[in-house]
């Protein structure tokens, strides 16, 4: 039996695997092989665990992520190009392992509709994020894929300086104060 399997015995018997975890997250009186050690034993717990899962459980955490990932996001103050509906639309469905065809027919949307509102070219209307949540079961409400759509939509307004150019020739009076 090799040093370091040893050792990993030695430490699983040792300790509880809260004690493991807690030595991981709290490291402040390890030395760094002893660090290094209790790293080896939580992947090595987590591996172990990882293998007992059913995949209907991996898609229920992958799903579990995706949604705080999303709330997360949605919470924040500062927009991402990258964030917004369609991305996380492709990650709710690659997530599944579907292709964009089989889910389409699950919703009931034309394969070249989702196509188009995955690639943006088209905005998706109420009826589809409805269908969204619908299809989560409800672990992804409607009202979170519409605040996605008002983030993007209020940083395109506020920063769009052509639009606010064009529009100020139509405003004949302002009012002669701010507040």
């Amino acid at each position: 039996m090799s040093n370091k399997m040893k050792s990993y015995k030695e430490l699983v018997t040792k300790y509880s695997a809260s004690e493991l975890a807690e030595s991981y997250v709290f490291p402040n009186d390890l030395n760094k092989d002893q660090r290094e050690e209790a790293l080896e034993t939580f992947r090595e717990f987590r591996k172990k665990d990882s293998s007992k899962r059913t995949k209907e459980s991996k898609l229920l955490l992958q799903l579990l992520q995706l949604r705080f990932w999303m709330e997360d996001y949605i919470q924040e103050t500062e927009f991402k190009k990258n964030y917004d509906f369609s991305f996380f639309l492709k990650e709710y469905i690659s997530r599944q392992e579907k292709k964009n065809k089989e889910f389409a027919s699950e919703i009931d949307v034309d394969p070249s509709e989702l196509s188009q509102i995955i690639n943006k070219h088209r905005p998706p209307n109420e009826k589809f994020i409805i269908r969204l949540e619908l299809h989560s079961n409800n672990n992804f409400p409607a009202i979170s894929w519409f605040k996605l759509i008002e983030k993007e939509k209020t940083f395109q307004l506020m920063n769009d300086n052509q639009l606010r150019n064009s529009e100020s020739k139509h405003v004949k009076s302002r009012l002669n104060f701010t507040f």
